[in-house]
């Protein structure tokens, strides 16, 4: 038998924020749960492993504080700023609270070194939300 390979067709098709990945792992652990204990093959334990693993590390990280209505209302007040997509992202799923974690949000951005005062000033606007909301 020819075993199949897992082919990824658009890798870029989305990002996914940490919040969304940990609803959705917690989702399926609630629904393992409750379809009962069932001997499970080596690559489904490797797979609860991975997914015990990821959800002890966002369990420690601000997503497991936010909801929908945070990361809704988030967004919509980040319509408009001009941040890209990555940067929302990384604004929502790290929740910079120094200077310095905010300058390294801005260190991966593209836009012009003329910009960075005011990104700064931005993103310690928009974190200030985040926590009034988050927490």
């Amino acid at each position: 038998m020819i075993e199949k390979k897992p082919e990824v067709k658009n890798a870029n098709a989305a990002m996914l924020s940490n919040y969304e990945v940990f609803k959705l792992l917690t989702d399926l652990k609630e629904q393992r749960r409750d379809a009962g204990k069932s001997k499970h093959s080596v690559g489904q334990q490797n797979l609860n492993t991975i997914m015990y693993e990821t959800l002890k590390y966002l369990s420690k990280t601000p997503c497991s504080r936010q909801s929908p209505e945070i990361v809704k209302e988030f967004l919509s007040t980040m319509m408009h700023h001009k941040l890209t997509k990555a940067e929302k992202l990384q604004l929502l799923n790290h929740r910079p609270q120094t200077a310095v974690e905010i300058q390294l949000v801005n260190s991966y951005s593209s836009s012009p070194e003329k910009e960075l005062d005011q990104r700064i000033l931005t993103y310690t606007y928009l974190y200030s939300l985040l926590t009034r909301k988050g927490d």
